[in-house]
């Protein structure tokens, strides 16, 4: 689970809709809301990407889709290192002479 968000989703619409209407520069508008310039401008820039303006930067959609599958390869890297270390060990087993 990932950690809480600093700020909610309302202030960052809101916040995104007012840069993007404003005449003034980000920067101002940041100030207004009690916001990093950088935190607002990259919020913009993934609004942006999310909305087709802007083709640099993955949506919304796709850095979760990606996450996910990140941590789909991590697991499945994991369980095969598991069988390996699993089948080494039961390998060793067979090749023991038995004895009665």
């Amino acid at each position: 689970m990932g950690r809480p968000r600093k700020y909610s989703i309302e202030l960052r619409e809101r916040a995104v809709r007012l840069a993007r209407e404003s005449e003034r520069g980000i920067s101002p508008v940041a100030r207004d809301l009690g916001l990093n310039p950088e935190t607002l401008r990259g919020w913009v820039r993934q609004a942006e990407a999310d909305d087709g303006s802007r083709s640099d930067r993955l949506t919304t959609a796709e850095r979760e889709e990606l996450a996910g599958l990140r941590r789909e390869v991590r697991d499945l890297r994991r369980s095969n290192e598991i069988l390996k270390s699993a089948s080494v060990f039961f390998a060793r087993e067979l090749d023991q002479p038995r004895t009665r």
